[in-house]
């Protein structure tokens, strides 16, 4: 294990990282470039582009929101633009109050029209269930249902440009330049977001020929509609594309925030979350920020409080001792309040969990002392993290 010398990335991080010759990861490096890009150029590149979309009798742009901070900038700005977009979210059932709160309030707040997907509650409980056991995420149908049912709409309505806010990948470990101004693809939604995984995989059939079939859930096509993504024909005829908006607008998230909430009354979380110090972050799925980034501390050895830390270490809202005492304060926190909740809801007990959590662990960062898991740590002594569950 060895960790970045300017933010608390780890090598062994759930996005593809590198390292220079000094000890820098990717993230940081590419962190670094937007004090060289010409923003006021760069957004009238973005007029430009939106300005060859605009429709007559149609939208003209689709935004992807979950009532979020980003969702509310990216409708602001394409209100500011003039345009008329159709918002659409898929919902997965676990939404925070403040969140929920956020969500419902778009439609008013900006005069939109806004899609909402709302899979049967018995689905959701079966791919929470299926997700964790097959690969130790039980919000895997959240990032299949965020990635694919906004293309369907598209597709089904004719509105061929698409408004993502950042790409998540490059922002966290610098995967692209800005330089690059990548777009969303099918190829990064199945092969990164998605891991390999796509929704076929989870019917009583997909498991089959995955050899899992102790896992069946009862699952169909017909249950996993909103997860089924448009043909390359269905696309292609549409023309359907999807552009970054950070890529044309320097991107603050911290400074975002306050001018919605400023401007529109967006809320953050009101209690404070049990594995990271933000509370701006995640309202749209209750467990994302509690079990389910504890799963990625079980994985990956890090959690959401090296995400956010990286992140304020690099738009220079935090030193980097800060950023490791948040880290240390944070990324191993077993979240009693949200797993609790989250066992009833799927009907599984706390012992089941911890048995299934521990073939999940990555070798690279985790090894057994004692019949303890020990891991080294960035602040250097190493530590144990639990009992091994056998």
């Amino acid at each position: 294990m060895r960790y970045c010398t300017r933010c608390v990335y780890p090598s062994a991080a759930a996005t593809p990282l590198t390292f220079d010759a000094n000890g820098v990861c990717s993230g940081c490096r590419v962190a670094l470039q937007p004090q060289k890009v010409d923003w006021d150029a760069r957004f009238q590149l973005f007029r430009e582009l939106v300005d060859e979309y605009r429709a007559d009798n149609n939208y003209d742009i689709i935004v992807p929101v979950s009532g979020g901070k980003d969702s509310y900038f990216q409708t602001h700005i394409c209100k500011e633009l003039g345009l008329k977009p159709l918002l659409v979210t898929y919902h997965g059932n676990n939404y925070l109050p403040e969140g929920e709160y956020n969500l419902q309030r778009m439609r008013e707040v900006f005069d939109c029209d806004h899609i909402i997907v709302r899979p049967s509650v018995d689905a959701l409980i079966k791919m929470n269930r299926l997700g964790f056991r097959l690969q130790g995420d039980m919000n895997w149908h959240a990032h299949c249902g965020i990635f694919t049912t906004p293309i369907q709409v598209a597709v089904r309505y004719k509105v061929p440009l698409m408004l993502w806010g950042e790409h998540g990948f490059m922002d966290l470990a610098g995967m692209y330049s800005y330089n690059d101004f990548v777009e969303f693809t099918a190829k990064h939604r199945l092969e990164h977001s998605l891991r390999g995984f796509d929704w076929h995989d989870f019917t009583d059939e997909g498991l089959d020929k995955l050899k899992r079939p102790e896992l069946k859930e009862g699952l169909r096509p017909k249950d996993l509609l909103w997860g089924q993504y448009p043909s390359d024909a269905e696309i292609a005829d549409v023309g359907v594309r999807g552009v970054y908006l950070a890529n044309y607008l320097k991107w603050d998230a911290n400074k975002h925030t306050q001018l919605m909430i400023d401007k529109y009354g967006w809320r953050a979380a009101e209690q404070e979350f049990e594995r990271t110090y933000r509370k701006m972050s995640n309202l749209d799925d209750m467990h994302e920020n509690g079990i389910h980034d504890y799963l990625k501390f079980i994985k990956f050895g890090y959690g959401r409080a090296s995400d956010h830390a990286c992140k304020d270490v690099r738009a220079g809202h935090m030193t980097r001792e800060q950023a490791i005492e948040m880290v240390r304060k944070y990324d191993h926190v077993k979240p009693r309040r949200d797993l609790g909740r989250w066992l009833t809801y799927v009907g599984m007990t706390e012992e089941e969990f911890d048995i299934t959590c521990d073939t999940f662990r990555d070798p690279r960062v985790w090894r057994i002392e004692n019949n303890e898991w020990v891991k080294d740590n960035i602040w250097g002594e190493p530590s144990s993290y639990g009992p091994v569950h056998r």
